[in-house]
């Protein structure tokens, strides 16, 4: 039974991400970043501010590794390091004005789509959808790298 509802699951979610990505495409240019650059953008957009030993922590990385995607992205002009005001040691990260701007409008384009698909469900479709998503935030923290280690 899991293993039935694991692939009907994951065939769900594959294919909304596809038809998402297929009808209002990538924040950047497709090849633009690499997919752990793109997660590190996506991070900070969230959390304006995060240091990188937390942008590690919630990207299942080592900090060392987001260090070098933040150099990346910030030679790039789309990342901003800055001194933490109460700990120098500390690099907070937010993203460039045109950084944000173009993520931003990707994600307008994305929740108008999504909004309009969710518009045309029935109530009763709504009202299973939404029931279904404290129970998918459950699973997505158990999924977590660190709740991983965590559990082993």
């Amino acid at each position: 039974m899991s293993e039935a509802l694991t692939e009907d699951l994951l065939a769900a979610i594959g294919l909304v991400r596809r038809h998402l990505r297929r009808s209002v495409g990538r924040p950047f240019p497709e090849g633009a970043l690499t997919d752990s650059q793109g997660e590190l953008i996506r991070t900070v957009r969230r959390n304006p501010g995060i240091s990188v030993a937390e942008a590690a922590a919630e990207l299942g990385l080592v900090a060392n590794t987001v260090s070098t995607l933040v150099g990346q992205l910030t030679e790039r002009g789309l990342l901003q390091r800055t001194p933490d005001p109460t700990d120098r040691r500390i690099a907070r990260l937010t993203l460039t004005d045109p950084a944000r701007e173009q993520v931003e409008a990707w994600r307008d384009r994305r929740t108008a789509l999504v909004t309009r698909a969710l518009d045309d469900l029935s109530p009763a479709d709504r009202d299973a959808l939404r029931a279904a998503l404290p129970v998918l935030a459950v699973l997505a923290e158990r999924l977590h790298p660190e709740e991983q280690k965590e559990r082993v």
